[in-house]
């Protein structure tokens, strides 16, 4: 699978991803069998963002985290070959069909020991967690609509040094046309806007992809 930058110019998108670690066989099968899923498939992260992902994680040293939003197990397999052997990633979906696939790619990983999945709402899971700063690591990649919520309740659980890392924060550029209104698109901006003037962390976007968010807790 290319590189799917919606910001990039085509050529330097393919160059980064060209020099990014490459998928390795399971990660390509799992490409393969997610693009067979048609349109729904453009929700899987890109080869370079999931080999970023797995470099964050170990850049924090992240034993304890959580994925919102599963689907086919691209970003949750990445994540999880950067934490320790001992470390625990709980992913939140609410599709048992995609998160199917998801499964089937961490027992092929050697990874199924250290993820779990639960099926439901994600912010109902995340509540549901100790309010206490346990989080190494998190990474949203749901719905839009709920980013602040999500971010809200995240970063009181998130240890300070911990990271939280936001896909699709630059919305293929829609964030910053002002004839665009959707409700996605207004979420996403109110979000944007709340964790740039957000004291308690730092915080910048990338152009990776879709656009990622970087936030360290302080």
């Amino acid at each position: 699978m290319a590189s799917r930058s919606t910001i990039l110019p085509s050529e330097i998108s393919a160059y980064i991803a060209a020099h990014a670690a490459p998928p390795d066989d399971v990660l390509r099968d799992l490409q393969g069998r997610t693009v067979e899923l048609g349109p729904a498939s453009r929700m899987q992260v890109s080869p370079e963002e999931g080999a970023l992902l797995t470099l964050l994680t170990r850049l924090v040293g992240a034993r304890q985290a959580i994925e919102l939003g599963t689907f086919t197990g691209y970003s949750s397999t990445c994540i999880a070959r950067g934490m320790a052997e001992d470390g625990h990633l709980l992913c939140c979906d609410v599709s048992e069909e995609y998160t199917a696939l998801a499964k089937d790619t961490w027992e092929r990983a050697g990874l199924s020991d250290r993820i779990e999945l639960r099926i439901g709402p994600a912010l109902d899971t995340v509540r549901a967690l100790p309010a206490t700063p346990h989080l190494d690591l998190a990474f949203i990649d749901a719905d839009k609509a709920n980013y602040t919520a999500y971010y809200d309740e995240l970063l009181p659980r998130t240890r300070p040094g911990g990271m939280i890392l936001v896909d699709n924060t630059l919305w293929s550029g829609r964030v910053v046309d002002q004839d665009v209104d959707d409700p996605d698109t207004v979420a996403i901006r109110a979000f944007n806007d709340k964790v740039a003037a957000d004291d308690r962390v730092d915080a910048v976007i990338l152009p990776v992809s879709d656009g990622l968010t970087l936030i360290r807790k302080r």
